[in-house]
Order: C-alpha cells, then structure tokens, then sequence
C-alpha cells in the first residue's frame, strides 16, 4: 500500500491450465504478461491489481486455438478489464437505478463505470428460468409499430416475461409450447396462427380469452348490433307534453330569507354605502375611483347596484342545455 492507492501484486500458483478450446490440459508454457484488471474500491482506496498470468501452448494439433491464457476463477475472464466482483457491483447498480442515476452511484462509491456499461452489465446478466408454469399468455407485440411484430409469453399467475419470440407464427410458438407439457391453460388472443399452435403443440391445455378481448368481442358484438338496427335511429322519438307551470302561492307565514352575513358582506355594505355617497354629493364615476383608489368598473358595479345586497354572489345557475328536451325520452 503507497499513499492512497492500494496495490496488490499476485500470479497463479497452478502448473497448467485448461484449453477453452479442445479441454485438454496444457503444461507448456508460450510466456507470461501482467493484467490490471479493475477492482472495487478498499476503504475509499482505489485498489490497483497487478496479476501475472502465463499463455500455454495447447499440444492438440485439431484445436483451433494455438495459445491461451489461463484465467482466475471468480477473479477475471477473457478480454475481461475489470474484476468479477466489480462487474457483478455495476450490474447491481444498473438493476436498481439503470444508466444515468447509477453511474452517479457508481462514481460515489469509487467504481468506474459510464451508464452504458452498466446497461451492459445489466444485458450480460442471464435470463431468469422458465420454471414450470400452468397457465401462460400468449399475445403479440410490436418491435417496429406496424412493421414488424413478435410474440410474449407470460405466466399468467405471477404476470412475469417468460420468454420472446422474433415473431407471430404458429411455427414459431408450436415448439415452445411443446418444451412445455405441463400447461394447462393458454390465454391468447383471437389470432388463428396461436390457435393452430396450441391445438397443435398444446392438446391438453385449455384455451381460454384474457380480460382485454372478453371487452373487445363485447364491444364488436354491440357495434355490430347498433349497425344493424341504424334505421331506428331516423325515427325520432315523440316529444312528451309540456305541463302546465305549477304556480304556488307564497306562504305568508314563511320566514323572509336571511340577511347576507360575514366579512365580506359587510365590506360590501360599506363600500355600496360610501360609493353612492360620493355619488350624492355630485362627484363623477372617474372623480369616485381616483378619489378612493379603485378601477372604473369596480366603481360602476356599486354605483348600478340599488341594494348592497346585489353585489354579494348567490348559488351558481344552473346553465341550459341542448340535452334538456330529451331527458325524459332519456329517462
């Protein structure tokens, strides 16, 4: 350790290595180079390993490959620049916070790594296993709208992606689900290259329509009925007689409606009060509202309002509508 990078120097200490390309265990040594694999940060330190790694000549005359490298497992791999753990850190990242915000991280926690990386990272990590699911579904999705479309399994208890398939044919989904003899159910739309295939490949299981397209053959069912009943739509329904006005008589003993009361009615008592005094004593519209601070219009509302209690707001209208003759019919 020098200052405040950490330095660990090592080599191999086996006597030979394993040809990726024939299998055959090679003793003979071509020479020696160092690598400086990555590796992740110790105690805020960056970590530089220096590793000694020897190229074997494999004694196959079939194998393609003359020489190798032997490589550390659970450290590096071929072509590999950084260490296996820092590789598996970065894919970490890309998982939980994907490019831009994990390469941040990255950057925090001393790992050099941009976000394409950690998008590639995430990429080389293996697809989860199938298992053995009961019921998928099978519908179509599209890698360029319009152009070209492929074909999505899912398990249709936990609604996870199970595999993809480059397109929509029966040719292409028979063989899938014939890897899988244990479904029993297939939710899939109305396409007829999926019914083929499950007929086919998939006799036991039950084929059966998901929500989406219960909806739509709801929706086409109704569409189609209303075209073919269009003519009753020209014939207009009879309007209902208008009755007659029920007019009632005012109740003597009702109580008169309460005063408007509150801050603002009685803000609005005052200045209705003080505008038409103004006004009174022979001051113009323009003269009040330069006098009292206030716009033109302000002024005017007061000054047309007989009483004070015309300027405070009553219950919203309700406004007309085109509707309105035929809400009865509608009822």
């Amino acid at each position: 350790m020098s200052g405040l990078v950490v330095r660990v120097e090592a080599r191999l200490a086996t006597s030979g290595a394993v040809c990726p390309g024939c299998g055959v265990w090679s003793e003979r040594v071509h020479g020696s180079y160092l690598r400086y694999p990555s590796d992740l940060p110790s105690c805020g330190r960056p970590v530089v390993v220096s590793l000694r790694v020897r190229r074997f000549t494999c004694g196959q005359v079939a194998c393609p490959r003359r020489t190798f490298v032997e490589q550390a497992d659970g450290l590096t791999r071929r072509n590999g620049q950084v260490t296996e753990r820092q590789r598996a850190s970065a894919a970490g990242l890309g998982l939980a916070l994907a490019g831009r915000a994990g390469a941040r991280m990255a950057a925090l926690l001393g790992i050099r790594a941009s976000r394409s990386t950690l998008l590639r990272r995430v990429m080389d990590l293996p697809d989860p296993a199938v298992g053995t699911p009961e019921a998928v579904g099978v519908d179509d999705f599209a890698l360029r709208r319009g152009h070209v479309y492929g074909t999505v399994i899912t398990d249709a208890a936990t609604h996870r992606v199970l595999d993809l398939l480059p397109d929509r044919d029966a040719g292409t989904l028979a063989p899938w689900l014939a890897e899988h003899p244990q479904i029993d159910v297939i939710c899939r739309d109305r396409a007829s290259a999926y019914a083929d295939a499950a007929t086919t490949a998939a006799p036991q299981a039950r084929q059966v329509a998901d929500r989406y397209h219960l909806w739509a053959n709801l929706v086409s069912a109704v569409e189609k009925t209303v075209v073919d009943h269009r003519q009753c739509l020209h014939t207009l329904p009879t309007p209902l007689p208008e009755a007659e006005p029920q007019w009632e008589a005012p109740d003597p003993e009702q109580p008169a409606p309460a005063e408007p009361a509150g801050k603002m009615a009685k803000r609005r008592r005052l200045h209705h009060a003080l505008v038409h005094d103004l006004l009174d004593q022979g001051h113009s519209e323009r003269a009040v509202a330069r006098h009292l601070g206030w716009s033109r219009n302000t002024v005017r509302r007061y000054a047309r309002a007989a009483r004070w209690q015309n300027m405070m707001k009553g219950p919203p209208r309700q406004r007309a509508s085109i509707l309105d003759p035929y809400k009865p019919y509608l009822e």
